[in-house]
C-alpha cells in the first residue's frame, strides 16, 4: 500500500470457513482446463465482438462469462431485478456489489455484459485480465493519487454516454463474512452523469446452504492460489441480490448516496451495521472463526443484533 487512503481488510487466512466439501483432482483438472478453453474460445471470438452489435454481442458476452462460471463449478441463484437483466442497452448507471472474489466480476457480467471501474493489476490477470480488458474497462491507479480526479472524470463521461459500469466501492476484498464501507468518489461520478444506481449484494454459500468464505480473494495471496481454492470447491452456489435502483436525485450528496447504496445491500443480505467495530457475520449454521477488528461499521445478521449491541459499551478492540 502506497497510501493511507486506500481501504484495507483485516481478512485472512483464518477467515476461511471449515468443512468444506471438496472435489478430487481429477475434477480440479478438469475445471481449469475447462475455464482456459473458455478464455480461449472468447479470444477467437475477439472479432465477433468488435463487430456484433445489440443484443448479438450481449448474449455472446453473456455466454462467455456463464462458461467460466461453469467451470469453475459455480452456480448462480439470482434473485430479483428483471428489470435490470432485461432493459435496453443505451441508458447509463453505476453498478455496486460488495467485494470478495474474483467472481464477482465475471457473475455480475454474466447477468449484463457493462464496463468496469477496475484497479490496472487487473489488466495482467490470468484467465480473468483478458476478459475484463477486452469489456472496456476503465483501469484505476491506486498508487498515484493525482490520477484519481481524470479517472472520476472519465467514468462520469461513461455513465452520461449511456454505459452501464460495475464498481466495488469498498475499494477492497472482504472475505464475506465481514463487509467494509462503501467509498463515495464513484459515486460522486454517478451524480454528476445524472443516473441512477443500481446495488447488486452478493453472498456465497454451498449447496446445503451453508456459508462459505473459501472463494474469497484476501490478504497477500496470489490469483492463483485464490483460483485453486475455488476450483477444489464442490457445490459453491452464488447468491446475486439484484436491488431496486436509486434514481437520479434521491440523495443530494456523494456521502448520502453511498449511504443508500450500503444500506440496500445490507438490507438484501440480511445484515445490520452497528457503528464503531468490525464484525464478521456468522454463516448459516456454521459459526465462523474471530478476526482482528477494524474502525468500522459491524455487520451482523438481523436476528443477532440485540445481542451484539451491549458490546458498544466496551472500548474498540486495537
Amino acid at each position: 500500500m502506497s497510501h493511507s487512503w486506500m481501504p484495507t481488510s483485516p481478512c485472512g487466512d483464518d477467515c476461511l470457513t471449515g468443512g468444506d466439501p471438496f472435489v478430487g483432482l481429477p475434477r480440479r483438472v478438469l475445471r481449469f482446463v475447462s475455464a482456459i478453453v473458455v478464455v480461449f474460445s472468447a479470444m477467437l471470438a475477439s472479432p465477433l465482438l468488435l463487430v456484433a452489435r445489440g443484443r448479438g454481442r450481449e448474449r455472446l458476452v453473456r455466454l462467455i462469462f456463464h462458461g467460466v462460471l461453469r467451470a469453475f463449478g459455480v452456480r448462480l441463484d439470482i434473485r430479483g431485478g428483471d428489470d435490470f437483466r432485461t432493459a435496453a442497452a443505451g441508458r447509463g448507471a453505476l453498478v455496486v456489489n460488495n467485494h470478495i472474489s474474483w467472481l464477482d466480476i465475471v457473475a455480475i457480467n454474466a447477468l449484463r455484459p457493462m464496463r468496469a471501474l477496475a484497479k490496472k493489476e487487473i489488466a495482467g490477470w490470468p484467465v480473468l485480465g483478458g476478459l475484463v480488458r477486452r469489456g472496456g474497462s476503465i483501469f484505476l491507479d491506486r498508487e498515484r493519487l493525482k490520477t484519481l480526479p481524470a479517472t472520476m472524470a472519465e467514468l462520469a463521461d461513461a455513465l452520461r454516454s449511456g454505459s452501464l459500469v460495475s464498481v466495488t466501492p469498498e475499494g477492497t476484498t472482504w472475505c464475506g463474512l465481514a463487509s467494509g464501507r462503501f467509498t463515495t468518489a464513484t459515486f460522486q461520478a454517478a451524480i454528476d452523469g445524472g443516473v441512477p444506481v443500481r446495488p447488486i449484494a452478493l453472498r456465497y454459500r454451498l449447496a446445503d446452504g451453508r456459508e462459505t468464505s473459501r472463494p474469497a480473494f484476501i490478504g497477500p495471496e496470489s490469483l492463483i492460489a485464490s483460483l485453486r481454492r475455488v476450483a477444489a470447491l464442490r457445490g459453491l452456489v452464488l447468491e446475486v441480490h439484484i436491488c431496486p435502483e436509486i434514481a437520479p436525485g434521491r440523495a443530494e450528496t456523494r456521502h448520502e448516496l453511498a449511504a443508500l447504496a450500503e444500506a440496500a445491500v445490507h438490507s438484501a443480505l440480511g445484515t445490520v451495521k452497528i457503528p464503531g467495530q468490525q464484525r464478521r457475520r456468522t454463516p448459516r449454521p456454521q459459526a465462523a472463526p474471530s478476526a482482528p477488528a477494524a474502525s468500522s461499521d459491524v455487520v451482523v445478521p438481523r436476528a443477532a443484533a440485540t445481542h451484539a449491541a451491549p458490546s458498544l459499551a466496551s472500548p474498540p478492540a486495537k
